[in-house]
């Protein structure tokens, strides 16, 4: 499934390609998509991505030169970054059965795509697409930038556990272009507004913890986002608050996005002790062993019953 110079030799063959990106962007997603398409047109492909109405200011700059018009027809179409069809927004739905290359790098990948290029080894989706674009040819610091960004995200600035010796490889090679990276490490890394941090402050003052003290809850209410006047900006990556907690190998951030619709963000620890993906399945969702997520409807101690439940039935003593 991890045939680099297959996807690179298909994507030689096809013209008028269209990128797609999943629900909820992240840098990594994002990244992906900005990167083969500045990749793409580099080497002289009518190349777009589709424009995302969830994209966030922090990862705007990124794709926001190549978003598709609203009238251009396809011929052929990219996934990157997206494990399941549930993480397809609407009007990227509407090409689930067209997609020609799935790229992904989740275990819980869900088989889709006439040609998928997946590889649950790497530690971020921008791995996998830097060595397409490597295939296609000398990457320019215009497809180097958001493919930094794309791995730089994925891993927490390269502290996660999922950090490899091949994702400094990577990032090596593209600080070799000249990007500046500093700025993109100022963005998503050293800078919260204050509606962010008005949001912590709150999660941490409310955090509950099971599991003798090894789990947390940390919860975002729709009420709370309103009267603090947070934005999809302010509440981006909440789920990497939980991991900050000593003592505790398992996270779950819990986030309204409708009224009784809850977004589950599960971050484990290197221990083993829960894999996240197994716990999120449970629930609907999936992901990686130590970060994975589900979206479950109910009031919120149900969504917590659930989630609790869940873990119980998949933890390791």
């Amino acid at each position: 499934m991890n045939d680099i110079k297959k996807a690179a030799a298909l994507l030689r063959q096809r013209d008028n390609i269209l990128i797609l990106t999943h629900l909820r962007p992240d840098g990594d997603t994002t990244g992906c998509a900005a990167g083969l398409c500045a990749m793409l047109r580099q080497i002289g492909k009518t190349a777009y991505v589709l424009y995302n109405p969830e994209i966030t200011d922090s990862n705007r700059g990124y794709v926001e030169p190549y978003w598709a018009p609203e009238d251009f027809a396809p011929d052929f179409v990219v996934s990157v970054d997206i494990a399941d069809r549930q993480l397809f927004y609407p009007a990227a739905a509407a090409y689930f059965d067209r997609i020609g290359l799935a790229v992904d790098h989740h275990p819980s990948f869900g088989g889709f795509g006439e040609t998928q290029c997946v590889d649950p080894s790497r530690g971020a989706c921008g791995e996998i697409v830097y060595d397409i674009c490597r295939e296609l040819g000398e990457i320019s610091p215009e497809a180097a930038l958001p493919l930094y960004a794309a791995v730089s995200t994925d891993t927490g600035c390269f502290v996660y556990a999922n950090t490899t010796a091949n994702t400094h490889r990577v990032a090596a090679e593209l600080l070799a272009t000249g990007i500046d990276y500093f700025s993109v490490n100022k963005r998503h890394f050293r800078t919260k507004t204050k509606k962010r941090l008005a949001l912590e402050a709150d999660m941490l003052g409310n955090m509950e913890f099971f599991d003798e003290g090894r789990g947390v809850f940390m919860c975002v209410s729709r009420p709370l986002m309103e009267r603090i006047g947070a934005t999809e900006n302010d509440a981006e990556d909440l789920s990497a608050l939980a991991g900050l907690v000593e003592g505790v190998d398992c996270g779950a951030v819990l986030r309204e996005l409708q009224p009784d619709e809850w977004k589950i963000s599960l971050r484990t620890g290197a221990n083993g002790r829960v894999n996240a993906t197994l716990v999120c399945k449970r629930l609907g969702g999936g992901g990686h062993a130590m970060a994975a997520g589900a979206t479950v409807r109910g009031r919120l101690e149900d969504v917590k019953r659930q989630v609790l439940e869940a873990v119980d039935a998949v933890k390791q003593q």
